[in-house]
């Protein structure tokens, strides 16, 4: 009853989002409160969301602060170099800036921030993409897949709960991986290269498109921009080390650039008034995510759910459980948050593993091909995927629709690459 309740409260949720029947705002807090309702949890329901509330508050105040910080440059001009050379670059073909936008996207999330490469990737895209008519979907999808298939880097938080769970160095769960890494890398080039196509096509005769390049978007002139770049660097650099917290880290940047590119008070109250709305619709769906993933776990829904899973795969496929979890780890992103999957349903798949002969390491591999690598961008269990969709302006049943075949895809690319190189074999 309980594992029933909590996929028939993802298939709702996915449901009423991608028809557009919903908000995602709303979906996240009604959904999982009416089934949990059903499922007899009566006033628990309210700590439920209290405890997913808090877990969620520190990531909900760095998005505020980040988005202020990152609005603030903006305004600053701080992109706009960046942006002239990569137009000098890719100038005004759609294929060459689809592939920067996945180079710049890998580039960035080499710290393993999903947040910090939707920043600072998006928003120096879209006002290249907005000029030429390129969709934003696009910009969405291509962003989603550079920073997903990067994510499984020995540092991604997937890779490292995977080691974590499964008792063994970092190194020695992802070494093997190498090549299909690098496999999937390629195809998400690929990818890009044939939505770039696509747009180039659907666009039609760009040569007669009238682009100013040093007039994309609401240009402004760039100040102080060397001090500027150095406050991103830092702020990257310190979020890396894990010196401090990120909540502190882009509350003491946002500081530190407000004051040094608009000093005066009414233009600091003007500058943060312009970035209010999508720093309060941002902090809305992020703690009603919240509500969504307590409500999850604490009601026992996400436990239930993979001991169903783990029971429905016949004892005949025992020994193909690495290839088995390597097929289903990207669509599991929409089921399972990352803890719950790497210290909940991997040990047990990989414990299945081991009865029948295969290896609990081969399990892990495959479990981070997909599950909050590639999935991590369009699951609504991480914040990350509302400020990927709320900055490129994309509704999130768009998002998922274009993007999803794609990252099922570089999965199964990489999953084959592993299987043929013996990554799962040893």
């Amino acid at each position: 009853m309980v594992a029933a309740l909590g996929f028939i409260t993802i298939i709702v949720l996915l449901a009423v989002i991608m028809l557009k029947k919903m908000s995602p705002l709303v979906a996240l807090i009604s959904v999982p409160v009416i089934t949990a309702l059903i499922g007899g949890h009566g006033l628990n329901i309210g700590k439920y969301i209290n405890d997913g509330v808090k877990s969620i508050a520190p990531t909900g105040t760095m998005f505020i602060f980040a988005i202020l910080f990152f609005g603030i440059l903006t305004d600053a001009g701080t992109f706009q170099p960046i942006i002239d050379q990569i137009l000098k670059i890719v100038g005004k073909d759609p294929i060459k800036i689809a592939i920067g936008t996945a180079i710049l996207a890998m580039i960035v999330h080499l710290d393993g921030s999903g947040a910090v490469t939707f920043l600072v990737t998006v928003p120096a895209m879209l006002p290249l993409y907005e000029a030429l008519g390129m969709r934003k979907t696009t910009l969405a999808t291509i962003v989603a897949l550079g920073a997903g298939v990067m994510n499984i880097l020995p540092w991604g938080g997937p890779t490292i709960r995977a080691a974590t769970s499964l008792k063994i160095p970092v190194t020695e769960l992802f070494n093997p991986l190498l090549i299909p890494v690098l496999a999937g890398i390629l195809f998400v080039l690929f990818v890009a290269f044939k939505l770039g196509r696509d747009e180039k096509i659907r666009i039609g005769n760009i040569e007669d498109i009238n682009i100013d390049t040093n007039n994309l978007g609401e240009k402004k002139e760039s100040r102080n921009f060397i001090v500027n770049i150095l406050t991103i660097v830092v702020a990257i650099v310190v979020l890396v080390s894990g010196k401090l917290s990120p909540t502190v880290v882009f509350m003491i940047a946002f500081c530190i650039s407000i004051v040094i590119n608009f000093p005066s008070v009414k233009e600091q109250k003007e500058r943060v008034d312009a970035h209010a709305k999508a720093a309060l619709m941002m902090a809305s769906i992020l703690f009603a995510a919240g509500a969504f993933i307590g409500i999850m776990q604490k009601s026992g829904m996400i436990t239930e759910m993979s001991t169903v899973i783990v029971k429905t795969i016949p004892q005949s496929l025992g020994s193909y459980m690495a290839v088995i979890t390597g097929v289903i780890s990207m669509p599991a992103s929409l089921l399972f948050d990352p803890d719950s999957f790497y210290f909940g349903v991997m040990p047990v798949l990989a414990t299945t593993a081991q009865e029948f002969g295969s290896s609990a390491i081969a399990v892990g591999r495959a479990a981070i091909l997909g599950q909050m690598t590639t999935g991590f961008p369009v699951s609504p269990l991480t914040a990350s995927t509302f400020l990927l969709v709320g900055l490129t302006g994309v509704e999130l049943g768009e998002h998922q629709k274009k993007t999803i075949p794609y990252a099922f895809l570089t999965t199964i690319v990489m999953l084959i690459v592993a299987i043929v190189t013996g990554a799962l074999y040893r």
